[in-house]
Order: C-alpha cells, then structure tokens, then sequence
C-alpha cells in the first residue's frame, strides 16, 4: 500500500527567522494522522535567515540527522563540536543521555536550507556522539546511496537505529530498486524536481508513505532529489 502525502499538507511554522515544514507532529503543529511512521518521527524542512539560527538547546533519546540542502550550517554541541555543514554533508548526532546544542547561518545574505530528521533509537541512555561525512553527488547519481545505517554499515554514518537512509538523484532514464523486507516499512521523501515511486507521480516536498510493499522503484525523474527511508514498523 502506498499513500501519498503532498507536499502543500505539511504544518507551517513561520518564525520570520526560520520558516520551517513539518511532514509529523512536532511543536505547535499537531495531526494525529501524522505523529511519524514506523520509527521515523520528525522531517522539518527548515529555512534558516541569514544571521539567526536556533540557541543552545537539549535533546535525549533521539538520532539526529541534518541533510543541507544550501548555504551552511553552524553546528556547536556540549561535547565539543564546532562544526560547518555544507552541502553535500551528512551530520549524525546521537542524543544518547543528553546532549546541549545549537545551529546557526552565520551567513549574510545567504538562506540556510536543510532537512532535520529524528529517528527513534533503539537503545535508550547510550553516550552522545557525532559523526560527519561527505557523500559527493556522484555516489549518489543514478541510484540510492546508503547515508546512514545501523553501526555505520556500507561506511554510512552509524545510528542506534533500526533504519537505514538512502539518498539519490534521478534524471530521465536514470532508475533504481530497492528491496523492502516483509514487515518493515517505508518512507520516501522527495526533496526536489519530480519523480515516479511505484508509479506515483511526486513533485518536490511530496512524500509516499508505503507498507505492505515488496519493493520501492524509482523512475523518471526531473532534477530529483530523494531520500529513502527503511524503517522499523
């Protein structure tokens, strides 16, 4: 079964400094029909104005994944990190015990855009920890490149997690399968340009929620962007 969920039906949160949609329930927004799938529970699209960004903050329990989509992304934590995320980057921070943090677009006149995703871990209480790597457009080109896994599988940046994150880009004849287990489900989010999943037409910001499905088949895209969620139910 796949279900779409269009892009226009996400939660708005319009702060002047950030603008930010929300594909699950999360502050202000509420929708019962929408409190996360399987273990994924959060995917904001956030807009961050140049100069601001969100002061230090606490997080527990959580796996954190921010996916820059431009500019630049100020990351500074208690255990340590100042770390820049550009484009390009893929930033895993394991909230564990507790971890206090802050993001910023230290830019002037440039718009930080990026994708914050929460996933449920699957061990609570472990020590916080951060990881950063660079995933190149060419490893994604044409097919679903593993970003983040379990302990780190396929050099992805490692989660405490029963998921594993795909990300890829698409143009014309450029295609791509992957399997789904019996059981588990799946969430695809594209996140540019246009895109056919299972034969369902999705433009930028859509997103298919599937269960019950054998595979995810990716086809026809225009400029595409996606993320491919294999997810705990």
């Amino acid at each position: 079964m796949l279900t779409l969920r269009k892009a226009s039906e996400r939660g708005l949160a319009d702060h002047g400094w950030l603008k930010s949609l929300h594909s699950f329930s999360f502050a202000d927004y509420y929708d019962p029909g929408h409190m996360g799938w399987g273990n994924l529970r959060v995917i904001n699209e956030d807009r961050i104005a140049p100069g601001s960004g969100f002061g230090t903050h606490g997080h527990r329990d959580m796996e954190i994944i921010s996916y820059v989509l431009s500019g630049e992304l100020a990351h500074r934590d208690s255990m340590g990190n100042v770390q820049a995320i550009p484009p390009g980057d893929v930033q895993r921070m394991s909230a564990g015990s507790g971890v206090m943090h802050s993001e910023f677009n230290h830019a002037q006149g440039q718009e930080t855009h990026f994708l914050q995703i929460w996933i449920l871990p699957d061990v609570q209480g472990v020590s916080p920890s951060y990881e950063q790597t660079r995933v190149p457009d060419s490893a994604k080109r044409g097919r679903l490149h593993l970003i983040a896994a379990p302990m780190g599988q396929g050099g992805a940046v490692g989660m405490h997690a029963d998921a594993r994150l795909y990300a890829g880009l698409f143009d014309g004849d450029e295609a791509a399968r992957l399997v789904i287990e019996p059981g588990r489900k799946a969430y695809v989010h594209l996140v540019r340009g246009t895109l056919d999943v299972n034969g369902a037409a999705l433009a930028g910001g859509d997103a298919a929620l599937l269960q019950d499905e054998t595979q995810i088949t990716l086809a026809q895209g225009k400029g595409a962007e996606v993320l491919v969620f294999d997810l705990a139910p």
